[in-house]
């Protein structure tokens, strides 16, 4: 059970775990994760970091579908900074304690500032990592940003 479920589970939130075979191969996670479910991708968020002002020390996350990408300057201006960048791979992994194609917004080693694109609130449940590839936790986008105390933004774009 990952720290995500984990998260899910002590909060009592309505949610529920879906697990596929992960192949190695695959060129996304999250559009492997939504066929492999055999839902539509708009439904599946991925979880990506950035760095603000250029400090890989101060990182905040942004979740956007998988169909999409993630918005610098809308996550920016949501954060309130001057400018933000991709975070590193390995910086990200230090700082969730997940790996890359497997990291959720719960349960992260540090609580860092989350941002949810707000196409989210059009569905009644969304579907991100549980926290390793091959796992999905589906749930509200309220219980998401509740169990985050993330907030809601337009950051994504087609």
């Amino acid at each position: 059970m990952t720290p995500a479920i984990k998260v899910a589970i002590k909060a009592k939130v309505n949610h529920r775990v879906h697990e596929y075979k992960h192949d190695p191969k695959a060129e996304s996670y999250g559009t492997e994760a939504a066929e492999a479910i055999g839902i539509d991708p708009a439904r599946v968020f991925k979880t990506l970091l950035v760095e603000l002002n250029g400090d890989n020390k101060k990182l905040a996350v942004g979740v956007v579908p998988v169909s999409g990408q993630l918005d610098l300057k809308a996550i920016a201006s949501a954060l309130k900074v001057k400018k933000v960048a991709m975070a590193q791979p390995q910086d990200a992994e230090r700082a969730t304690g997940y790996v890359v194609g497997g990291i959720s917004p719960l349960g992260q080693k540090k609580r860092l500032p989350l941002v949810l694109d707000s196409s989210a609130d059009q569905y009644e449940t969304i579907y991100m990592s549980a926290g390793k590839r091959g796992l999905e936790i589906e749930m509200s986008a309220a219980d998401l940003l509740r169990l985050t105390q993330g907030v809601s933004a337009a950051i994504g774009r087609g």
